[in-house]
């Protein structure tokens, strides 16, 4: 984490708390990166004053936009007392995922750090939030923030796929744990590496009668027991600090981050879009609002990604 330099910091102004900000300021207190506290703003209404020339909309819109500024100017003031570099930038767009992303595209910054909320299950099936579309479309690392501190011993928790042998899951396990290693140095604290695999298909030990569920279900095991022991070796990682257990990601995962009262969970996102996206999704949207931690999500290097 202690590489990223130019970090945009995305605001809230429907809450009173900042919760991105003040992490972004944690941040900046232990590698004195860059902050820019961003804000996307619209309102339909100005869009819709017919009577008003074009020149007068702008006015309008420019006086939204410099009173935002000055509520932000506010409350970055004394990190900005302190000598920290806060910059500000305020866009009209109607669509905040949209506009998050076009400035990290022109201004090639390194993380973006977002508080979130937790969702309604139904509205999240029908109409996709905010965080979930910069999780898909982010070319960045994102670090979605929760209430939890960030306490110096804390644990970080690096999910991997270490089963998997696509090379963009290969590449993507080095980055989740080199990331959450980086992490764990700059609190004192230590990774962890969970692990998920599926159990026993019921449906083909219904449906071919010589098949062994018990025997499937050692080989299994073994295989990601044995590739995870493998993959924290490399990282010199102690075997106490891995967790490999039978289950779906979306619910091994919080768990073992609840076990551990982890502080941050590590994890890769392919960041499928379109009809995929919406009946498959990605592993870290469906574990997100069911942690108590912040969620760093990265997406494997775009050279490596499967086609």
């Amino acid at each position: 984490m202690a590489t990223y330099q130019d970090v945009l910091v995305v605001l809230d102004p429907s809450q009173q708390e900042q919760k991105a900000l003040a992490r972004a300021l944690e941040l900046a207190e232990h590698t004195a990166c860059r902050l820019t506290a961003f804000l996307s703003i619209y309102d339909f209404s100005y869009e819709m004053t017919t009577m008003l020339s074009g020149e007068e909309r702008e006015s309008m819109r420019q006086a939204v936009i410099s009173d935002r500024e000055l509520w932000i100017s506010e409350l970055v003031a004394p990190a900005r007392a302190k000598g920290m570099a806060v910059s500000i930038s305020v866009v009209w767009h109607n669509r905040p995922f949209e506009a998050i992303v076009n400035a990290v595209n022109q201004h090639q910054y390194d993380l973006v750090i977002k508080g979130t909320h937790n969702h309604d299950v139904l509205k999240s099936m029908i109409f996709t939030p905010t965080d979930w579309h910069i999780l898909r479309k982010c070319p960045c690392p994102v670090l979605l923030v929760k209430e939890h501190a960030w306490p110096s011993q804390g644990k970080i928790l690096a999910a991997v796929n270490a089963g998997s042998e696509q090379p963009h899951h290969i590449e993507l396990n080095k980055r989740i744990i080199l990331q959450a290693q980086a992490i764990a140095a700059m609190l004192k604290g230590e990774v962890h590496l969970v692990n998920a695999y599926p159990g026993t298909p019921v449906h083909v030990a219904i449906e071919i009668p010589e098949f062994n569920p018990a025997e499937y279900n050692d080989n299994m095991k073994h295989h990601h027991q044995q590739a995870v022991a493998e993959l924290a070796a490399k990282f010199a990682i102690p075997t106490s600090q891995t967790h490999v257990l039978e289950g779906m990601p979306e619910d091994v995962i919080p768990r073992v981050a609840e076990s551990l009262d982890a502080e941050m969970l590590v994890i890769g996102t392919i960041g499928r879009t379109g009809l995929s996206a919406a009946i498959i999704g990605n592993t870290a949207e469906h574990v997100i609002d069911r942690l108590d931690c912040d969620v760093l999500a990265l997406r494997p290097d775009a050279h490596v990604l499967a086609p």
